[in-house]
């Protein structure tokens, strides 16, 4: 097979929100020639268009940590990015809400740590102050969060792929990397229908970049453990129960949020998701199987002791999944109105969470950079969020 273009300066491994932020700024940097390789025949078919559009304030990370950064000034830079390009989108706020005396410790800790992140306008509720921004929601206190807001990420993941082609970026669909050859002067990658050249290597394959940094000979130091994140939506009659964003208190022992209520840009209101070990990394039902993805969950032993020390959580979010009164009972914490009838299955989205040889749960973004590639090996919430500047970060190190 003979390669079909000659060298890109750049190949971009995959079409998601942050392998085409990536890519738009490159192309508007004018680094070099640009290349995408998407292995749908769609961009955003993964994690970008399954996620619950919110654009987070950055109440929740580590001061310092690359999730704080980015995710404060990445904020500010997305509504900007919206209301330059018009795209539909909306500064709504949300509460987080304490349901439980140790919730409310909890609460206080994450008002401290928004605060330190530079946060503007938290505001900390009683309960009866809270019903006057959800007049459903119960809790003992509540944490208002004003700069939260929501959007369509896959939109915006759109928006960074036409301003890419307008500086003459290639994307390519269906486009599946099956292997990696490095050549003295540029890189072979072969996909199924055919070969393409580049001098440098940027792996955005968000549930394969683990399997991509591999193929380019590289030992990642972690795997993808695939997580399914299932979601009701409330039925129109009852969007009334929610008016914009409510959270419960995290969990400070897991990167998951839990079960919330989220009013999306187009007017529905979702709620969930869970996290549930899915069984294929593109796996959106439970019939999805892979044993190829069994079988490189099973054999690695971080998943066996993420399984030890989280296991009870695991079976829980089970539950949930399974049974719908269990999903039912998290999301009354919240809004004790709801009720099964209330809520319609709707769809799922899988996170690709990276693992540790320990077993610990990766929770901050991880970027490893080799000679002649770099690979974006855990990128989650808020990478979306985040996009625009990660992907300058990015371009800055494949540029050095």
């Amino acid at each position: 097979m003979s390669p079909k273009e000659k060298p890109y300066d750049f190949a971009v491994i995959g079409g998601g929100i942050v392998g085409l932020a990536t890519a738009m700024t490159l192309a508007q940097r004018n680094a070099g020639s640009v290349l995408v390789l998407e292995a749908e025949p769609r961009l955003a078919g993964h994690q970008t268009g399954h996620n619950s559009g919110v654009i987070h304030a950055g109440l929740y990370y580590r001061p310092g940590s690359l999730k704080a950064q980015n995710c404060i000034a990445g904020r500010e830079r997305m509504y900007r990015f919206c209301r330059e390009y018009g795209l539909a989108h909306e500064m709504c706020g949300k509460l987080v809400v304490a349901v439980t005396e140790t919730d409310v410790d909890r609460l206080r800790s994450l008002e401290k740590r928004g605060r330190v992140n530079g946060l503007d306008g938290l505001r900390r509720l009683g309960a009866d102050e809270l019903r006057e921004y959800e007049p459903h929601a119960r809790g003992r206190e509540a944490l208002h969060v004003p700069c939260t807001g929501i959007v369509d990420f896959s939109a915006v993941a759109e928006q960074y792929a036409r301003l890419a082609w307008e500086r003459d970026a290639t994307i390519e669909f269906n486009a599946r990397v099956r292997s990696i050859h490095f050549r003295p002067r540029y890189t072979i990658l072969e996909t199924e229908g055919a070969e393409y050249q580049a001098r440098y290597v940027i792996n955005c394959a968000g549930l394969q970049a683990d399997r991509i940094a591999r193929k380019c000979g590289l030992k990642p130091g972690l795997r993808i453990i695939p997580f399914r994140g299932e979601y009701y939506r409330l039925v129109d009659d009852r969007k009334s129960l929610v008016r914009n964003l409510i959270y419960p208190v995290p969990d400070p022992r897991f990167p998951f949020l839990g079960a919330h209520f989220t009013r999306t840009i187009e007017g529905f209101v979702e709620a969930g998701p869970n996290a549930v070990l899915a069984m294929a990394r593109e796996g959106y039902r439970w019939s999805s199987v892979s044993a190829r993805d069994v079988w490189s969950m099973v054999s690695y032993r971080g998943f066996w002791r993420m399984t030890l020390r989280h296991g009870g959580m695991g079976m829980g979010e089970i539950y949930r999944s399974i049974c719908k009164r269990g999903f039912v009972n998290a999301l009354r914490r919240l809004v004790p109105e709801i009720t099964g009838a209330d809520l319609v299955r709707h769809e799922a989205g899988v996170r690709a969470q990276a693992v540790g040889p320990d077993g610990r749960l990766l929770d901050d973004f991880h970027i490893l950079r080799a000679e002649r590639s770099l690979h974006v090996l855990n990128a989650p919430s808020p990478a979306a969020t985040a996009s625009l500047c990660i992907g300058e970060q990015i371009a800055d190190m494949a540029m050095k």
